[in-house]
């Protein structure tokens, strides 16, 4: 377990080290200047040089990084350019609580709707109860976000407006309402990732011995599915909740955008049309360093759950 821990910071590590390299210098070599953007119209000379000195745009590129990596040690983001010196790290924290209620909503959803959907076509298999449950989870997993969005506003809009029934916002965020469409939208694809990877785990749990021997003791078919079978099929599903969650978290940039959802996701887009790179950079250091973090926890439990894993640890 702690070499498991030990190896997982490690890359931890390198992975933020790797990012922060990239991002600063993909914005350090983009064309444009952050400082014009940010004055627009007013270019006094006197004022640009006074903020190109003040955010240290007028320092070479390596006493730059320096600084930011400096600043990132101490989980100093940096300062905003578009918001005039407001941190980065109060931008992302009033975005976070809001993708974290988004993503995790939806996440909980595919997982409810997901795993008997899955444990449905196992049990079923080969018939067309199965190949139509098949088809409804592959057309939600490769339907894209920005696709499946105006089709369920355009619902939202014939079955309950038109009808004179109480429809759902369009968009916006902070009542029950607002959440509908989105999390429906973010819950559509992993429903259908889950719900697939559930039937082929649990068909491929179904053939071993043990299965076999349970039935052959005469157990009842519902016993050994819910509790010999099931219990290892959803192993595979526990490796990839980490992953998922972290991605619903922060990278909802779609669903966020054409939502005007003030999340984690919207504030990144936000900031790429206004070159705000302070912004675009921690919020990719933070999509890196959940997605290692969500793995850790991921390999941690998976020890837990399965005995193997210890064993060979």
């Amino acid at each position: 377990m702690g070499r498991i821990i030990g190896q997982r910071l490690l890359s931890l590590v390198f992975v933020i080290f790797s990012i922060t390299f990239l991002t600063f210098s993909v914005g350090y070599l983009a064309p444009g200047d952050p400082i014009l953007v940010m004055l627009g119209p007013r270019r006094d000379p006197a004022i640009y040089n006074n903020l190109r000195h003040q955010y240290g745009l007028d320092q070479p590129w390596y006493v730059q990084y320096w600084s930011y990596v400096n600043g990132l040690a101490h989980l100093d983001l940096g300062k905003s350019y578009h918001y005039q010196n407001k941190s980065v790290n109060d931008i992302l924290a009033s975005g976070i609580p809001v993708s974290v209620q988004l993503g995790g909503t939806a996440l909980l959803l595919s997982l409810v709707l997901g795993i008997p959907a899955g444990i449905f076509s196992a049990l079923h298999q080969n018939s067309w109860l199965d190949r139509t449950n098949l088809f409804l989870m592959l057309a939600l997993f490769s339907i894209p976000s920005f696709v499946l969005i105006p089709i369920l506003r355009a619902l939202n809009y014939f079955l309950l407006y038109k009808n004179g029934l109480p429809s759902l916002p369009p968009a916006g965020w902070g009542q029950p309402a607002n959440w509908v469409l989105p999390v429906l939208v973010l819950a559509a694809a992993n429903l259908g990732y889950i719900a697939r990877l559930t039937r082929s785990s649990m068909l491929e749990v179904l053939k071993q011995d043990y299965i076999r021997t349970a039935t052959a003791k005469g157990l009842r078919q519902r016993r050994i599915m819910y509790v010999h079978a099931l219990r290892n099929a959803l192993l595979p599903i526990v490796t990839v909740i980490g992953p998922l969650l972290a991605f619903l978290v922060t990278g909802a940039f779609v669903v966020e955008s054409l939502f005007a959802i003030p999340g984690v996701g919207f504030i990144a887009v936000q900031s790429i049309g206004q070159r705000d790179y302070p912004v675009i950079q921690g919020t990719t250091v933070l999509l890196a360093t959940t997605v290692v973090l969500m793995n850790l926890l991921t390999d941690i439990a998976y020890t837990f759950l399965d005995p193997r894993v210890r064993t060979s640890a």
